[in-house]
């Protein structure tokens, strides 16, 4: 399974390369990072439907990761890739909103990583 994760803080790629060390050596999923939701659409356009999960903070400076969803729902439709959000204000406004955008997921910060994986062997 492909992931990219789009957070603007650059801590959180060691922090899953850390919390997923076993099945990145047993090549069950692979990450790719950006650090923006401009970084995300470049990598979503230059890696075709490479990503199958997309993990996408909301408040980022520039493009907001509820612009992003946005765009990622209206530009990549076969096949849409899952989007999970994550914020860490788990208000009623931001879930609405994403939800309302197609978000398939909102998980608010710190990540409870144990909750991530079982989400991800749903989607799997």
């Amino acid at each position: 399974m492909n992931i990219l994760v789009v957070d603007d803080e650059r801590d959180v790629q060691v922090l899953f390369e850390q919390r997923f060390r076993k099945e990145i050596r047993n090549k069950e999923i692979e990450f790719a990072f950006a650090y923006s939701g401009e970084d995300a659409l470049i990598y979503l356009s230059d890696n075709k439907h490479q990503a199958v999960l997309i993990l996408s903070d909301i408040n980022m400076p520039g493009m907001s990761g509820l612009e992003l969803l946005k765009q990622i729902k209206t530009k990549y439709k076969e096949p849409p890739p899952s989007v999970m959000m994550i914020t860490a204000y788990g208000d009623k406004d931001n879930y609405n909103t994403a939800m309302a955008l197609g978000a398939n997921d909102f998980l608010t910060k710190p990540l409870d990583f144990s909750v991530l994986k079982e989400k991800l062997k749903e989607i799997s």
